[in-house]
């Protein structure tokens, strides 16, 4: 699963960061949830691949968003196969 990050850089800004590379950097935390949700879910709509969204917490990462791939679809099953409910 890809992971982008939102990392503390002062008391009041934050960075958006897949893996080691920062996308971006400086910004308020709701406007740095924002993108970063909006990255992932571009991300996962072009890829295809499972990304999430994170941030530390005190207790550890807090997730703020997670794109999957989605279930299949009845439809595109074949009559010889099953689909688990």
């Amino acid at each position: 699963m890809m992971l982008v990050s939102l990392n503390q850089t002062t008391a009041y800004r934050w960075s958006i960061r897949r893996g080691n590379i920062v996308l971006f950097r400086e910004l308020l935390l709701g406007p740095a949830i924002t993108l970063a949700r909006e990255i992932a879910r571009d991300e996962h709509l072009c890829s295809g691949r499972a990304i999430c969204v994170e941030m530390l917490g005190i207790g550890g990462p807090i997730r703020l968003a997670s794109y999957a791939r989605p279930p299949v679809d009845a439809t595109e099953v074949s009559s010889g196969d099953s689909v688990a409910a």
